[in-house]
């Protein structure tokens, strides 16, 4: 089952939630995930395909798969992608590659297909999907911003009240200020955030308290 959350020309953006463990540095979280599927009736981009793939598919309803884009490469974000693949071989996964030692974590004998970088752009349904590099959480950690929609997908880098978490391996608080500071907070302030978990927000509901994250602290 999945929720249209934004719609425009034809191109939807819809949200399927699934659930499962987030695991890393020996630790395990029951966590629930946003996944994001940008598309049309015809064709459709899967965002940080977490957890189990059945549900994922159930929401593509046989649409083509233009790909697999995944913001940063925890498991909990990446652990049902070898699953989609399955049923569409053809269909390609893209990280960013600064994230390689998070992603063999969970796929040490395979790699994802296609190198994100900043800068990048795709145009699936019509919509211009960009990419920001925005490290912190992780080395690699990108999101995607949907300028005629007003969206940006944030993964786990910037939630409803802060940003993502830099207590584990391969994460850096300062870093992932400057990312949000530098690369989100300087959207349009109606820009909707959409997270890797949690509710949406918007650039303009978090952008006055980038100092109190700040002076808290990582």
């Amino acid at each position: 089952m999945s929720e249209v959350v934004a719609q425009r020309d034809g191109v939807r953006v819809e949200k399927v939630t699934t659930s499962g463990a987030f695991e890393l540095d020996g630790g395990s979280w029951d966590v629930e995930n946003n996944v994001w599927l940008i598309g049309d009736d015809d064709s459709v981009l899967v965002v940080d395909p977490g957890h189990e793939s059945g549900p994922i598919l159930a929401a593509v309803a046989g649409r083509r798969i233009a790909g697999i884009w995944c913001t940063h490469a925890h498991n909990d974000h990446i652990d049902a992608a070898a699953g989609i693949k399955q049923v569409q071989p053809d269909v390609r996964i893209a990280l960013h590659p600064d994230d390689w030692p998070l992603w063999e974590l969970t796929y040490p004998e395979q790699r994802f297909d296609d190198d994100l970088a900043d800068g990048d752009v795709q145009t699936v349904a019509g919509a211009r999907i960009e990419v920001l590099h925005t490290p912190g959480h992780s080395p690699g950690a990108c999101c995607f911003h949907l300028p005629d929609l007003g969206i940006v997908l944030t993964g786990d880098t910037l939630f409803q009240g802060g940003p993502g978490a830099t207590g584990r391996s391969f994460s850096s608080f300062p870093v992932i200020i400057d990312s949000i500071r530098d690369r989100l907070l300087t959207l349009p302030p109606q820009t909707r955030v959409l997270t890797g978990h949690g509710d949406a927000t918007t650039i303009g509901d978090e952008a006055p308290h980038l100092q109190e994250w700040i002076d808290a602290g990582s």
